[in-house]
């Protein structure tokens, strides 16, 4: 499942297969359910949203050596309320699954 929104400099898919969600968990200190729930109640760390988005980065197909340079230049750099949203996004794509493709499987189950 991927989330494609404006980052940086452009568009970007952002995804997080279950070995990337193992390592935001390792890089966090908390489980993945821990990590939503930090978010949800705006008790994050710094560290919760970089690593989120620079590991849906990678898991978006953007190289780790670019996906940390994004991170440096547009996350570390602005205010979090800039960056909060999209790892937010990201992490309810987790739990949620894409909005594009849960729509287009409830097209698909009403034809049906």
């Amino acid at each position: 499942m991927t989330h494609v929104a404006f980052f940086g400099d452009g568009e970007r898919m952002f995804a997080l297969p279950f070995p990337l969600i193992e390592e935001l968990q390792r890089k966090t200190g908390v489980g993945i359910g821990a990590l939503f729930q930090r978010m949800c109640s705006l008790h994050f760390s710094i560290t919760d949203i970089s690593e989120t988005i620079r590991l849906a980065l990678i898991g978006g197909g953007t190289d780790p050596k670019e996906a940390a340079a994004l991170v440096a230049t547009y996350v570390q750099t602005r205010p979090l309320a800039d960056s909060i949203p999209l790892a937010f996004a990201i992490l309810e794509t987790v739990w949620l699954g894409s909005p594009t493709t849960s729509q287009e499987d409830q097209r698909q189950g009403e034809s049906e």
